[in-house]
């Protein structure tokens, strides 16, 4: 790893640019970027080995679950047929395949005519590639604002989160972190066009993208706010204006679609409450909480120190000052996760894209002077994860 010290974690107030006044850090090249994409790829080949390696010794079959099953099998049958189909539950709910959006189907359906794929075996080239791409995007930002080392280690750590073999999966997290990962770094370089233009891809990719406009608008609007005190003209913001303008189109065009498929103006709010997924405030998640209570006591303290660790980290993210859009992209991710009412084992998942949240980590272990010591903290948490996710692919599976 690079030899670049990063910065402390006491930082200026939160602001679109790097860190420190005058600093430019160089562009992320991939030249640049090679030690966080070869890190992030040894962790991740980690895992897939674990996988291998108890996929044989219990006669699984690893491999096929990375797209053969789950949230995939929907995606390639869109790829497939286009949209139409549901399956209608014994207790009257309906499960609709227009609660997933278009981009990952469009992007298989494309690379199958085009390659000689399935639109399985498409779902994970894309989903691979992807992951590259998005490793690229979480060093560019950490290294902009901290420095090369401390975005190498984010990279890597990113490939390390618990629930990271959703990130060899042909389902949609890696797609939608690589297009949020480089319009935050758009904006941190103020190229807003193209922040707003990725906005919006990632707007046809998951509904978390409702995150990502919210930092691309807020940022805005604290940029217009600061320059109306300081007595600027609008005008020499056109540029970021017409960003933020862009970011929810993707997001909007979706909704616009399936309310127009379903011919009601808000039919795809109704398609997600048929898969259980409403906006309750975190009323079903404080329930299952008090019910593992009921259950087991040692489960319930076990999801309190859980959560209790997810909000230390969270305040390590604010004390650590990071830039605007990033500390509002990565708070956004873990609220909107929490504050439905889905399925409490996706939402380790759902949080994967707040890859922010993984700063503080990269930050000091950056500043640890023996690389050795961070590079055994990065490889026992491939290993966890590694293992984990084999023990979960080969069990009862993501939801």
């Amino acid at each position: 790893m690079p030899d670049t010290k990063a910065a402390p974690l006491t930082l200026p107030a939160p602001t679109t640019a790097a860190p420190g006044p005058g600093v430019h850090p160089p562009r992320p090249t991939l030249r640049r970027a090679a030690p966080a994409l070869l890190a992030y790829a040894a962790v991740r080949l980690t895992g897939l080995a674990l996988l291998a390696v108890v996929s044989a010794a219990t006669d699984g079959d690893g491999l096929h679950r990375l797209s053969g099953r789950w949230d995939a099998v929907w995606y390639q049958r869109i790829a497939e047929n286009g949209y139409g189909y549901e399956v209608r539950l014994a207790d009257g709910s309906v499960h609709s395949d227009l609660a997933f959006f278009p981009l990952l189907p469009a992007l298989e359906r494309g690379l199958s005519a085009l390659l000689p794929l399935d639109a399985a075996g498409a779902g994970l080239l894309v989903s691979w590639l992807a992951s590259l791409v998005a490793a690229w995007g979480i060093y560019a930002v950490g290294a902009r604002a901290y420095g090369p080392r401390a975005g190498v280690l984010l990279a890597a750590l990113w490939g390390a989160y618990p629930t990271a073999f959703v990130q060899s999966m042909a389902y949609t997290e890696t797609l939608f972190t690589a297009l949020a990962a480089w319009a935050l770094y758009a904006v941190l370089t103020e190229r807003w066009i193209t922040a707003g233009l990725l906005c919006a891809g990632a707007g046809l990719t998951r509904p978390t993208a409702a995150a990502l406009i919210a930092a691309i608008g807020i940022t805005a609007v604290w940029r217009l706010v600061t320059a109306y005190r300081a007595g600027e003209s609008l005008r020499g913001h056109a540029r970021m204006i017409a960003g933020v303008c862009l970011a929810p189109l993707g997001w909007l065009a979706y909704i616009v679609f399936v309310a127009v498929h379903e011919g009601r103006p808000f039919a795809y709010f109704d398609v997600q409450a048929g898969w259980n997924n409403r906006i309750d405030g975190g009323v079903a998640l404080a329930s299952f909480v008090v019910e593992q209570f009921g259950r087991n006591v040692l489960a319930g303290l076990g999801l309190c120190a859980a959560f209790g660790l997810l909000f230390w980290v969270g305040w390590l993210c604010l004390r650590q000052r990071q830039p605007l859009p990033v500390i509002v992209y990565g708070t956004a991710v873990v609220v909107i996760s929490l504050i439905g009412s889905g399925y409490f084992g996706s939402r380790p998942r759902l949080m994967m894209p707040a890859f922010p949240l993984l700063l503080p980590a990269a930050v000091a272990l950056a500043g640890v002077r023996r690389g050795a010591l961070a590079g055994a903290v990065v490889g026992a948490a491939a290993l966890a994860s590694g293992a984990y996710g084999a023990f979960t692919l080969l069990g009862p599976g993501p939801p």
